[in-house]
């Protein structure tokens, strides 16, 4: 009974922890590029009642797989397409089955629950994967299936009852995963996962190839059945699309090999434990289970050299390498936690001290930092502010007092703590640290083209961004060789760049040319860019 009543404690706190990271001020940082294009289509889906051919601008948009799109959408039709906060539920919650997938994961493993409870706090304060947590792009999507698809497939390896259905929910959250970010996952988070339990454990080929098989059909049949329908609906768009996504791989974001070398600074609270950690010859004769440690690691590593053998290259791609570091950094916790005693060698805890001590004099830096960062904007969040102060004084303390008394429990949970605090403190106030006083929404373009009931035009590519926050598509006007193909319409508007400029005054010299507006849409003061579009209103003559 006590067992099970710790259980629920341990997931409750699980579940707030994760709660308090992903909703804190969710709405308040601006959406990015890669987010504007999935709210975009996820708008046009329900507008347009399209759901299997994806369009961006009206344009077909078949670079990515449609699942998050998918749950974008219901959001959206829920709650409505003007809540931020709404449009980025789906990405929290698919990162909720993430943490919680990989907690029982890690008691499969053959982790106790208060290991597996520190694996997942580690798993959800590590940095990027917090942040990606929060970004209603693909990746997290991807990987969070992944997770899933891994767990059952672990169970299919070492458990003999309940193997046809670990293999169809394997192979169905495979699936899932193919379907938001194509064969990604596969490759950087399956194909490491099964390469180091190889290696480990041992696959068991000659017992359950049936099923493995089964596992592997059902997923790529799920996986591919959107590509397969696309393909035959509109083979011109999606072959033209394809071949410049394959050709992106080798020649866009090109990095050389040993760009991911510091990835373990991504994990950001976990940087110097994360790399302890890596030091296989150093932890192999601490930690509490060795096989699972190997396995932990090597599936780590072999992650990060499969990502870094592909010249693309992204520090957002490295989630699915921070997801098993997570798993071997909490063997490091572990040992600390059980070890960190008097007798523990001096270069070891001086170590202890310098990792979790330096937290804490950042924690105790904060107050004023808050006050610099917020300057003139301070009195609108005093409240808030001082708490926040207050509670991250007494995170600094536990740790302090933790670390000089040798009980690394409480430090552990503090630095939580402050992780947390920092969150629910800055997050709320983001938009006060930075501001343009030249921003201008798109929102109040849109607003100019209802007023003078014309349609808004843009002469060349238009930034998702923009034609998020505009509200509707808005149609690029065709060149025809030096020609541009001008609309038939005696009055219309036109979004320009700079470079644009030339275009306008030679193609429309018969047009009366108003410039009206001006769209700017960075966060800091910014002169040129792609958020920046001059906005006119152009007028055909009267005769």
């Amino acid at each position: 009974m006590e067992s099970k009543i710790q259980s629920i404690r341990q997931l409750a706190l699980l579940f707030f922890v994760t709660g308090l990271l992903l909703l804190s001020g969710l709405d308040k940082i601006e959406i990015n590029i890669m987010e504007a294009r999935n709210f975009i289509s996820a708008r046009e889906m329900v507008q347009n009642k399209e759901y299997l051919l994806t369009t961006l601008n009206n344009e077909p948009r078949y670079q990515k797989p449609p699942l998050p799109t998918w749950l974008t959408a219901i959001s959206g039709s829920i709650f409505g397409f003007d809540s931020l906060f709404a449009l980025r539920l789906p990405v929290v919650a698919i990162t909720f089955m993430l943490v919680f997938a990989f907690y029982y994961f890690s008691i499969k493993l053959g982790l106790d629950s208060k290991h597996s409870l520190r694996n997942g706090l580690i798993l959800i304060t590590s940095f990027y994967v917090f942040f990606a947590g929060r970004d209603n792009q693909w990746d997290m999507y991807t990987h969070s299936f992944m997770m899933v698809s891994l767990l059952f497939l672990w169970k299919l390896f070492n458990e003999d009852s309940g193997q046809l259905w670990n293999s169809l929910l394997s192979g169905i959250f495979l699936g899932c995963s193919i379907l938001s970010k194509g064969p990604v996952s596969f490759y950087a988070m399956f194909m490491p996962f099964v390469i180091s339990y190889g290696i480990v454990y041992k696959i068991p080929f000659r017992r359950k190839w049936v099923y493995l098989l089964n596992m592997l059909l059902s997923g790529l049949v799920i996986g591919a059945s959107w590509y397969v329908y696309v393909r035959l609906k509109d083979p011109e768009s999606f072959n033209a699309i394809t071949s410049k996504e394959t050709s992106n791989w080798a020649s866009y974001e090109v990095k050389p090999f040993y760009y991911y070398w510091s990835f373990f600074l991504q994990s950001g609270l976990w940087a110097i434990p994360s790399l302890i950690t890596l030091t296989y010859p150093y932890l192999k004769t601490r930690v509490s289970n060795l096989k699972v440690y190997r396995f932990a690691l090597l599936w780590t590593l072999s992650a990060l050299m499969l990502l870094s053998a592909i010249p693309e290259k992204k520090v957002r791609y490295l989630v699915p390498v921070l997801i098993p570091l997570a798993l071997t950094t909490g063997f490091y916790i572990e040992y600390l936690i059980r070890s960190f005693n008097d007798s523990m060698a001096k270069r070891e805890k001086n170590t202890v001290y310098f990792s979790f001590g330096l937290i804490a004099i950042i924690a105790l830096a904060f107050p004023g930092v808050l006050i610099f960062l917020l300057k003139d904007g301070t009195m609108e969040y005093v409240i808030l502010s001082v708490i926040a102060s207050c509670l991250m004084y007494i995170s600094a303390f536990l740790i302090m007092k933790g670390l000089r008394h040798k009980n690394f429990k409480q430090v552990f949970y503090s630095l939580i703590a402050v992780f947390v605090i920092v969150v629910i403190a800055l997050v709320p106030m983001s938009k006060k640290f930075i501001q343009n006083p030249e921003y201008a929404s798109a929102s109040r373009a849109k607003a100019l083209s209802d007023h003078y009931q014309v349609n808004t035009y843009s002469l060349s590519g238009i930034a998702p961004e923009i034609l998020w926050d505009f509200g509707k598509p808005i149609p690029i006007i065709k060149h025809d060789g030096d020609q541009v193909v001008i609309p038939d319409e005696t009055q219309f508007a036109l979004l320009t760049s700079e470079s644009d400029s030339t275009i306008l005054r030679n193609q429309f010299e018969k047009y009366k040319i108003e410039k009206i507006y001006k769209i700017n849409m960075y966060s800091r003061k910014n002169k040129k860019g792609r958020l920046i579009q001059d906005y006119y209103l152009l007028s055909e003559p009267e005769n």
